[in-house]
């Protein structure tokens, strides 16, 4: 049976396919500015270029590949299939991760869920990857965000201000991310120091002294497991379709997000609904409970319930070890230092899932010295690491420094940075053009 012939759209036809009615815009741009609609503003190269087998490729090693993850770059499949080689420059979009990169050596592509996408002519490329980057997809989890590109938008401005905006961009990261890279030395100075304290102390080096007066020997240090000096218990997830609520119904839910720097964070706690408490009220926490985090990306961290939380759910993801009979804070430190951390991460149950069981942790193996000597160590860190608590305020410098990428992506693209000529061709003519080029 013959193919229907398909019918050929004029210019004008298809400059209102891609261009953005008015009243559909997100906001107000320069007038020579123009919006359209983002799969409109690429070729997905997924399909085209190169095609090598990834056997081959994995023995030569001759590209990088880029794949899912949160950067990207660095992972790969392990089936057998084709995978693509590809040219530089390009823009890379991660579907499950929403990651963007702009790619400028060339590489091999991985899973399927690494978008590969061509900026039609109307964009330079590196315009286009800005451009995108503050675009604001919202946040499926794991799931993939390819299918939600026919919502959103993207604007185009005349190609010499496409230029201006990327040199002005550029010019300010740049200050943004020299003051970063000198934050994050500092913090990794304070970090290695930090180490180097708590290696003494867990040694018995800095109780040295008081060991000594009180007539106590190192010989009173034990190995012991976990098991030996508390109970371990998990957390519970919710009832399956229950939800939690904003309202202080007086049952706190401590979620993974709320376990940071060795407490809980009450800025976005919520609750549980009387009736739902009911269900799960077992799994709650006390005050000087150890908590440990089991599952994710921040597997194996630890801290202390404070008393504001005590009686409070908790999360699946996290397990506390609790009926102490030693120093909470003690232990809570000891399973932070990196040699403790290393037996952690080798009893995670797998390398791609991630888990840590409560049997695990059952087994995890620490030393422990008198209870008097244990508090002893407690208050001598606490003086020594004081200082290091105040660095605090140095991550937090770090997180304003990616707000103020974000801010400074927002104004380029509102034509906000000072860098528009008025006079300049409008992009919508530019755009027109480009579609009668066959």
């Amino acid at each position: 049976m013959a193919k229907k012939k398909q019918i050929e759209l004029t210019i004008e036809e298809k400059l209102q396919n891609a261009l953005v009615p008015k009243e559909e815009q997100p906001y107000k741009i320069p007038n020579n500015w123009c919006w359209i609609r983002l799969l409109e503003s690429f070729v997905n190269k997924t399909d085209s270029k190169k095609k090598i087998k990834q056997k081959d490729y994995l023995e030569e090693g001759n590209y990088p590949i880029v794949d899912q993850g949160r950067d990207l770059i660095g992972g790969y499949t392990n089936d057998d299939k084709l995978i693509i080689y590809i040219k530089k420059p390009i823009i890379v979009f991660g579907d499950h991760t929403r990651c963007i990169k702009y790619i400028n050596f060339d590489f091999v592509q991985g899973a399927d869920g690494t978008k590969i996408l061509e900026p039609k002519k109307i964009f330079l490329e590196k315009y286009f990857y800005y451009a995108f980057k503050n675009i604001n997809i919202p946040s499926l989890g794991y799931r993939r965000h390819y299918p939600m590109f026919n919502k959103l938008k993207i604007q185009i401005a005349p190609i010499n201000e496409q230029q201006r905006i990327v040199n002005r961009i550029e010019s300010l990261f740049a200050k943004l991310d020299r003051a970063k890279e000198l934050i994050e030395n500092t913090l990794a100075q304070f970090e290695q120091n930090k180490m180097a304290i708590l290696h003494k102390a867990f040694i018995g080096e800095l109780t040295a002294k008081w060991r000594k007066e009180n007539n106590i020997d190192l010989s009173s240090w034990e190995i012991v497991s976990i098991k030996d000096i508390g109970e371990v218990k998990g957390g519970k997830r919710l009832p399956k379709g229950e939800m939690l609520v904003n309202e202080n119904t007086g049952h706190p839910y401590i979620k993974a997000g709320n376990l940071k720097n060795g407490t809980v964070a009450f800025n976005d706690l919520q609750y549980l609904k009387p009736q739902v408490y009911e269900k799960i009220k077992k799994y709650i926490v006390k005050e000087n409970d150890v908590y440990i985090t089991i599952v994710g990306a921040c597997i194996g961290d630890v801290g202390i319930i404070p008393k504001e939380v005590n009686g409070a759910n908790l999360t699946e993801n996290a397990a506390k070890i609790t009926n102490l009979k030693c120093n909470a804070k003690f232990l809570s430190i000891q399973l932070s230092i990196s040699s403790v951390q290393k037996q952690i991460k080798g009893k995670i149950a797998s390398a791609t899932l991630g888990k840590l069981s409560l049997q695990n942790i059952k087994n995890i193996q620490i030393k422990m010295p008198t209870i008097e000597e244990q508090q002893e160590i407690v208050n001598i860190l606490d003086k020594l690491l004081a200082k290091y608590n105040k660095i605090k305020n140095l991550e937090q410098q770090l997180e304003k420094i990616e707000l103020l990428k974000k801010v400074i992506l927002a104004k380029a693209f509102r034509g906000e940075l000072g860098t528009n000529n008025p006079d300049e061709e409008s992009a919508e003519n530019l755009l027109k053009e480009i579609l009668a080029e066959k």
